[in-house]
């Protein structure tokens, strides 16, 4: 059976990973792919290459078919960089998105730009797509957004704006301590939620004392036999503790939604549930679907 020709295509650009989504005008998704043609990987003259490799096959010829980029693509790094938009604004669309020179003629490419904050000094790239797909579903949300992930975003959001937003390096703390650190002989693969729970409690009422806890998880294993399991739980109990403390002004009175792959949206909706705190969760590439979606929809309003 003949594969139906896309009308467009929506490219979510990642540091280690490609996903590409070929989409029908009225937004149904034809094909999905993936490839670890991330950005981290390539030279800016490789990017186009990267990209026609992964759909070059199923490029109607003829018209150049809209292809709609976030993510990575447009860092300084990147293909084209795409200069970030400055808070408050509304998540990127296609009227600042940036048209990239391509070779092929059968793709005419726009990486969307991301998003800066001057003081304190911060920057989000990727994210501000799935804000925009998550707007897109909930349009009347007044509140605060958790992207948990490598740089954990919370983002504060007001009449369908990014106000305000601070990062924290908590996902790329746990792979460094797990893997680089004197903990790496201390944690194995596994969870153990009770042993998750009390150390969050335990971070958020004393965060100064994480570089200590930190290190008895190590004690503990060589005196005690606390297991691998257990402290692995431990780990990042204690550093999502630690940044509920911090991030505390986001989302103590606030409705919050946590945007993410179930396992980390799980962590972190235990610990705001734990203070309390509604939590509403999504699910990270619907949302950046999403977004891309809404931005072609503003292409295409142009037509």
């Amino acid at each position: 059976m003949t594969q139906e020709l896309p009308d467009w295509i929506a490219v979510d650009w990642g540091t280690t990973h490609l996903r590409v989504w070929l989409m029908s005008r009225g937004g149904r998704v034809l094909d999905k792919r993936v490839s670890e043609a991330g950005m981290g990987g390539l030279a800016p003259s490789e990017f186009e290459p990267a990209l026609l490799e992964t759909i070059g096959a199923a490029l109607p010829e003829g018209q150049p078919v809209p292809v709609v980029i976030c993510g990575m693509a447009g860092s300084r790094q990147g293909w084209t960089e795409a200069p970030y938009c400055a808070v408050p604004c509304a998540p990127p669309g296609i009227a600042e998105a940036v048209r990239v020179g391509a070779q092929d003629m059968r793709i005419d490419a726009r990486i969307l730009p991301g998003v800066k904050q001057t003081a304190p000094a911060d920057v989000m790239r990727g994210e501000e797509t799935q804000i925009a797909g998550f707007l897109a579903l909930n349009s009347d949300f007044d509140g605060v957004i958790c992207l948990p992930g490598t740089h954990t975003k919370w983002a504060h959001i007001s009449a369908g704006e990014i106000v305000s937003f601070q990062t924290f390096m908590t996902g790329e703390l746990f792979a460094l301590l797990c893997d680089h650190s004197v903990l790496r002989h201390s944690v194995v693969d596994g969870w153990d939620a009770e042993s998750f729970s009390a150390a969050l409690s335990d971070a958020m009422a004393k965060p100064e004392a994480l570089a200590a806890r930190l290190f008895s998880l190590r004690a503990e294993g060589l005196l005690d036999g606390l297991s691998g399991e257990k402290a692995r739980a431990r780990l990042s109990g204690l550093l999502i503790g630690a940044e509920l403390a911090a991030a505390r002004p986001y989302w103590l009175g606030q409705q919050v939604a946590v945007i993410g792959d179930s396992g980390i949206t799980a962590a972190y909706r235990a610990g705001l549930e734990a203070q309390g705190v509604p939590v509403t969760i999504a699910d990270a590439e619907r949302l950046t679907l999403e977004g891309l979606k809404s931005a072609f929809a503003e292409l295409k309003a142009q037509d």
